[in-house]
């Protein structure tokens, strides 16, 4: 068994993606909350992971990134998506970015990246103890 593919730590990993990638995002909406006509964006991940970790019925093996899925997503499919929203406008200028909230959302980003890499470094830390480390 490869202890480098075990779910629990694959889990961590895509969540730590995830959490890098918003962090991106977030402030891509923060260096433009006072460019006209910029529409924010944000990353959907939880819902995603959390459907493919409690999924039932029947999923297809797809052996190209190419092939359209069958049923439900597969844990290794799960990846975090860029979504732009584009139907909102809270400025003058057809901005849709609250720098409030934008920060609000860095803020609480960042606190779930620590936890995250508190966890992983946890997983590890029992291996190497495991192992027979200190």
């Amino acid at each position: 068994m490869d202890i480098f593919n075990n779910p629990s730590i694959l889990s961590v990993h895509k969540a730590l993606d995830a959490a890098q990638l918003r962090q991106h995002v977030i402030a891509n909406n923060i260096a433009n909350s006072t460019t006209p006509g910029f529409k924010k964006s944000s990353v959907k991940f939880e819902e995603y992971l959390s459907s493919a970790l409690g999924r039932k019925g029947i999923s297809g093996f797809r052996t190209d990134a190419r092939h359209m899925p069958i049923g439900s997503s597969r844990f290794e499919d799960v990846a975090p998506r860029v979504i732009t929203h584009k139907d909102s406008k809270i400025n003058n200028n057809k901005n849709n970015v609250d720098i409030d909230a934008e920060m609000t959302d860095l803020a609480k980003t960042q606190i779930w990246y620590d936890a995250l890499s508190t966890n992983m470094n946890g997983k590890f830390n029992k291996l190497r103890t495991a192992i027979g480390g200190r």
